[in-house]
């Protein structure tokens, strides 16, 4: 059965396999490579697989991510459609970011600001997102994708806890950025002392 915990419940341990589950601006990158570092394991950043340049999809992105699935040990953002049943059935842990549509929306804004003004992160595929100037005119906008999949994806992971079709996943839902702070300082520090 899938258990769902909170920021203050104990994982059990050793967790090797995690995926971080949330809308664009969630946060979900962040974690997954924060996760990585503490709990010792290998995190490559799920867009690496996926974009090529000029936003091209790579041709291998699904046997790449596979590939990289197959191994012992990971951290990955829980995203791309046609593997993700495949990462659900190996996870260990789904960690869901449910923040307020509010907070990912203004952490997307803020993100493409910065980015533009070339104090950002860099975009794997050495892709750059659109200026926000051109949130009105370009339907694939990157804030107006994270507004419209805020709830697609949370229904995502809604589904999978009440389908129940990965009995022992565990998936630890944190509501915004306090709770994620406490779950990292409480359960993630007692578990990589652990580990």
């Amino acid at each position: 059965m899938t258990r769902v915990l909170g920021p203050h419940d104990a994982l059990d341990g050793p967790v090797r396999r995690i995926a971080v589950a949330g809308p664009a601006g969630s946060g979900k990158s962040t974690l997954a490579r924060t996760l990585g570092e503490r709990l010792g394991v290998p995190y490559v950043e799920f867009e690496s697989f996926f974009h090529g340049p000029g936003w091209t999809v790579r041709e291998t992105w699904q046997a790449d991510v596979l590939a990289h699935l197959a191994g012992d040990a990971w951290a990955i953002e829980w995203q791309g459609e046609p593997v993700r049943e495949r990462m659900t059935a190996r996870l260990d842990v789904l960690v869901w970011l449910d923040h307020p549509r509010a907070l990912t929306t203004t952490r997307v804004v803020l993100r493409t600001l910065k980015r533009r003004a070339g104090r950002g992160s860099k975009i794997p595929g050495g892709n750059v997102e659109g200026p926000l100037r051109t949130f009105f005119t370009d339907r694939d906008h990157i804030v107006r994708v994270s507004w419209r999949y805020h709830p697609i994806l949370r229904a995502r992971v809604r589904r999978t806890i009440d389908e129940n079709r990965h009995p022992g996943l565990v998936v630890v839902r944190l509501r915004g950025q306090r709770q994620v702070d406490s779950w990292l300082r409480g359960p993630v520090s007692a578990l990589a002392g652990g580990c």
